[in-house]
């Protein structure tokens, strides 16, 4: 099959939408090309990125090449079928790209459309912006003819859209993340962690939607008021950096609080080794793919039950629940996790959790499934 990918971000920027496409397409057998936004200036117009013949559209502006991304990216995706013929075109989540697809499959009806739905942020916003357009949003999701959701939060909200085709709920996948040898006490050291505190780790974009200034307010408590020797170790960036650095010199945690900036995805297993608890209070979240190689790590996991999280995470049985916009309860669950009274039933939690990944979310199980769509589409 010959399939058109329209995303508005790939490699090398990394996300996981951006994953999974790489790690979908190198497994399956079919011909892959992508028009994606052009972010930079130093991106390359036309490059071959793995399994994918790539063109990106813009000069490099950022947002601005996003807003004229539809028109152009369906533009370009016509004439590069008069070529190639596809069979189906691909959208990667239902903004920019969706509108893109959908531009392109009024002109070609016989091609067919498949939504792939990696929305992680509030539901709310994308319906929002697009007030104006509401009207050509929802007809994004009436004219695919397959949805692939990542978590059933968003299948549900597929439904809600207006969706009538198939939707069928399949998952980021995760890297197995093989058992390695390293010195945590010298890894620790070299972030600034004292060798007895314990490490609690976030991996995340720094907005707001994922709680980081909710969890700072945890640390203070758990230093404070609890009296616990740990250190919070943050990796990723964004918009709230500096906000979040303030909130810790305010609480007079700074030094507790360690801003790592970001990491490179092959550098993440040392940090997940090397952490005590992993916790990312998010706001909203469409699945949530740094808890589960969180997990496949054997680091005991303390999450909000809100958007794709429930899928894979059980209160006590793969993880903990903290309530959400609570530092207080964000607290309570680390504390839990760090008594060595409770180390019996942290190590199951951690096994079972460990166990679920391996079973279900390895990426030659869910290409099996994408391929299994293509079959249907074919």
């Amino acid at each position: 099959m010959k399939i058109l990918i329209l995303a508005t971000a790939y490699f090398p920027y990394v996300g996981g939408a951006e994953v999974a496409v790489k790690e979908i397409t190198k497994r399956l057998g079919h011909q892959f090309e992508m028009i994606t936004v052009r972010l930079k200036k130093a991106d390359a117009a036309e490059e071959q990125v793995g399994n994918i013949k790539v063109y990106r559209l813009g000069f490099g502006l950022g947002r601005i090449d996003k807003y004229f991304f539809p028109f152009r990216a369906a533009r370009l995706a016509n004439k590069l079928h008069q070529q190639n013929h596809y069979d189906v075109v691909w959208s990667i989540m239902a903004s920019w790209s969706g509108f893109a697809a959908l531009f392109f499959c009024k002109k070609n009806s016989p091609v067919k459309f498949l939504l792939t739905l990696q929305e992680g942020d509030d539901l709310r916003v994308p319906v929002r912006k697009s007030l104006i357009v509401h009207h050509w949003f929802k007809q994004i999701f009436t004219a695919a003819d397959y949805i692939q959701c990542i978590s059933s939060y968003l299948a549900d909200w597929a439904k809600k859209m207006g969706a009538t085709c198939p939707i069928e709920v399949v998952p980021n996948g995760v890297n197995q993340i093989s058992d390695f040898r390293f010195k945590i006490l010298d890894f620790k050291q070299e972030l600034g962690v004292s060798a007895d505190d314990k490490v609690i780790l976030t991996t995340s974009r720094l907005v707001k939607k994922n709680g980081i200034e909710d969890l700072i307010g945890a640390i203070k408590l758990l230093v404070t008021s609890y009296q616990l020797p740990v250190t919070l170790v943050i990796c990723g960036d964004g918009s709230e950096s500096e906000k979040l650095k303030v909130k810790g010199n305010k609480l007079g945690i700074a030094d507790k609080v360690k801003f790592i900036g970001f990491v490179k995805p092959e550098e993440l297993p040392k940090f997940y080794a090397a952490a005590d608890v992993f916790c990312r209070p998010s706001l909203s979240e469409g699945l949530g793919n740094s808890f589960l190689e969180a997990m496949a790590a054997g680091a005991p996991v303390v999450a909000t039950p809100v958007g794709g999280i429930p899928d894979f995470l059980q209160d006590g049985k793969t993880g903990w629940f903290c309530r959400v916009n609570d530092p207080a309860s964000i607290a309570e669950k680390i504390k839990y996790i760090l008594d060595e009274q409770n180390k019996h039933k942290v190590t199951e939690v951690i096994n079972n959790a460990k166990q679920m990944v391996l079973e279900k979310y390895s990426w030659d199980g869910i290409a099996a499934q994408m391929a299994n769509i293509f079959k249907t589409l074919k």
